[in-house]
Parts: structure tokens; C-alpha cells; sequence
């Protein structure tokens, strides 16, 4: 279950995945925050959500990710497509969508593991 938030905090959480741009202390200011108020506190309090709008936010810009790979396909020599494609890489591993590392072993013959020989 969500726990109730203040206003303040909603306005907060919203700025600062839009206008703040991640932008703490922007945040706090937009959201309507006294000067006086700890930037530390507001974010430890909000933590769990920020976490999880941040988990979002990768999840929607991976769309973008994944095109600029797709860009970097029909024009490989353009300048900046290196640090495109690492951008675009680590986007899309931190949004779930990692290559999977697999060891695929096979055999003609069946594999038998024996116990230790013994010192007799």
C-alpha cells in the first residue's frame, strides 16, 4: 500500500523528474520548499519513492536507447556513435535488458563424476 504523501512532497517528486531535472535543491525550490527545510532530509524521506520513479524513468528512456543503437545501425560512420552506443549499453543494462551471458556445453557421450580415489 502507497503511503500518503504532503503536497509538498508530490510536487517535489514531480519536478524533480521534469523541470529539476535530478536537481535536488531545484526540486525543493519548485516544489515549494522554505530555504530553511534540510534538502537531506526531503530526499531521505522520499527515498523508497525516488527509487522506484527512478526505475521508471530508465524503463522510459530505454525507448530512446534503444533507438539511438538503431540510429548508429543505418549510419555507422557518424561522429559520436561510440559514445552513443556505450550510453545507449548502459541505459539498457540498468533497465533489465542486459545480454544474457550463456555457456552452452554439449556432448556425444554420457558424463560420469566419480568419488575420490582412496589411499589404500
Amino acid at each position: 500500500m502507497a503511503r500518503e504523501l504532503t503536497d509538498n512532497q508530490q510536487r517535489f517528486l514531480s519536478v524533480l523528474f521534469e523541470d529539476a531535472r535530478g536537481d535536488f535543491v531545484q526540486a525543493k525550490k519548485l516544489a515549494g520548499y522554505s530555504d530553511n527545510y534540510s534538502t537531506k532530509e526531503i530526499v531521505n524521506s522520499l527515498e523508497d519513492e525516488i527509487a522506484e520513479l527512478t526505475k521508471k524513468f530508465i524503463a522510459h528512456v530505454g525507448v530512446k536507447a534503444a533507438f539511438s543503437m538503431f540510429e548508429v545501425m543505418q549510419n555507422p560512420t557518424a561522429l559520436g556513435n561510440k559514445e552513443k552506443m556505450i550510453a545507449a549499453k548502459d541505459i539498457l543494462d540498468r533497465g533489465g535488458f542486459k545480454a544474457k551471458d550463456e555457456i552452452k556445453v554439449e556432448t556425444n557421450t554420457p558424463l560420469f563424476i566419480l568419488p575420490a580415489k582412496s589411499s589404500d
